[in-house]
């Protein structure tokens, strides 16, 4: 493959632009992406409402037989400061058949993918079946509000027609890799319902002792209250398509104790001996979460409080649920005393739609890898998939085909330090993007 069109290369040098979030300052980034799309004769557009933050978005002209298809990638990161690298973050560096470097899984290394299979199907004279634009977006790590926020509020035309869209997450393992060969496609996101808990309370003097009703002892028996982390347990169609999935591709002991887990979620104790990270992933998909993440409040140490904020972290699983519901179950659980306040709503997705579209998806992983098992997925964060979902109305998957050994980790490699992806895994993805974008599936 010549070097131009091959993901390493370009995943390489995505990586040695540094676009850390804040500040972002993508466009160096942005535009050398366009030189490279341009070059290949294909059509861009930069639109952007800060001109230190572009968005690009390209279009490859398809036959007309389908409706177009939407690819969206962003390319800030999350910051290094902090972590303790073995090597440079931004260096692009192969390293035992590994790329290293801050972006690489999140989402360098997808674009990268994405990014090769157009330009592989424009030199070879490959016509798809529909248009293919391609959105890359910076900002997705903060927000989104210079970058697909943007691209849907203020350029919807930009999008007309489009049905469907591929976007980040999916091929990241789900801990249960010795089992079997897993491809989580994701067909729905969590929604983000961030809320502020303010608790008041008598003050005065440290060297006595605190009232009961003193605000430490309130934020106690706050913290007591949601200390499991969940809501209460919500049956989901789409979670329990999952875990019947799920349970079918693995092996009897372990297949069963994970279709007991779907029949009577209230007890993860069935789960017990799975990866710990395994465990948590699937408590949190059949249950709103709230996790406290920021408390703030006292002023000396030798004064009692009279005021103490604490920021909760809510994600609201997808079908349907109402933010409306969500506070109602929260303050059940909290109690009516604490004053809650909304201060981040997510956007509300209609519910997911496991269709022709997704079995496509499912018959190029199962060409690509006949012993793999695709998998459709709920995850537990939220996207620039939210966006185009719940403001286009266009049904969105997170689709990162990989193919790599049972004890690589990809998930945990996300914003951690040492992130990196295997050379063999972009290749891997690139010829699955290339077969959809074909027509083939």
């Amino acid at each position: 493959m010549a070097p131009g069109l091959s993901p390493v290369w370009i995943a390489q040098r995505l990586i040695r632009f540094n676009t850390v979030n804040p500040p972002g300052d993508e466009a160096e980034c942005v535009q050398w992406i366009r030189g490279v799309l341009d070059r290949a004769g294909i059509e861009t557009r930069i639109l952007a409402s800060d001109p230190r933050r572009p968005n690009l978005v390209a279009r490859l002209p398809g036959r007309g037989l389908e409706p177009p298809l939407l690819l969206h990638a962003h390319v800030d990161v999350v910051p290094v400061e902090g972590q303790e690298w073995t090597r440079p973050p931004f260096g692009g560096e192969i390293v035992d058949g590994e790329l290293w470097g801050r972006g690489a899984v999140d989402m360098k290394g997808h674009l990268a993918m994405m990014m090769a299979a157009l330009l592989r199907m424009r030199a070879r004279g490959d016509v798809p079946p529909g248009d293919v634009i391609l959105a890359v977006v910076p900002d997705e790590e903060t927000g989104s509000t210079v970058g697909a926020r943007f691209l849907v509020e203020r350029h919807p035309e930009l999008f007309a027609g489009v049905r469907y869209a591929i976007g980040e997450d999916g091929g990241a393992e789900l801990g249960l890799g010795p089992y079997a060969r897993l491809h989580p496609i994701v067909v729905a996101e969590k929604r983000t319902c961030w809320v502020r808990v303010t608790l008041r309370g008598p003050g005065g003097h440290a060297s006595r002792v605190a009232s009961g009703s003193g605000v430490v002892n309130k934020l106690r028996r706050l913290l007591e209250s949601l200390a499991d982390g969940g809501l209460g347990v919500q049956h989901t169609p789409v979670v329990d398509r999952m875990l019947k999935e799920l349970a079918n591709a693995l092996p009897p002991g372990v297949g069963e104790r994970v279709d007991a887990f779907r029949v009577a979620p209230e007890d993860p104790s069935v789960l017990d001996g799975l990866d710990e990270s395994t465990v948590r992933y699937l408590r949190s998909i059949v249950q709103h979460t709230v996790s406290v993440t920021v408390l703030q409040g006292g002023t000396g140490t030798n004064v009692h409080p009279t005021e103490i904020t604490v920021e909760l972290d809510g994600r609201v699983l997808p079908g349907g649920f109402t933010t409306e519901e969500f506070l109602g179950l929260l303050r059940e659980r909290v109690g009516p005393e604490p004053e809650l306040e909304l201060f981040v709503e997510g956007e509300l997705s209609p519910p997911p739609r496991l269709d022709a579209f997704y079995d496509r998806l499912v018959k190029v992983l199962k060409a690509k890898d006949p012993d793999g098992v695709p998998l459709p997925i709920v995850t537990t964060a939220s996207t620039d998939a939210r966006l185009f979902s719940s403001r286009l109305g266009i049904q969105c998957f997170g689709w990162m085909p990989l193919l790599h050994a049972p004890e690589t980790v990809y998930r945990d490699r996300l914003h951690c330090p040492d992130e990196r992806i295997a050379v063999s895994a972009l290749e891997f993805g690139t010829d699955c993007f290339h077969m959809l974008l074909s027509g083939a599936g």
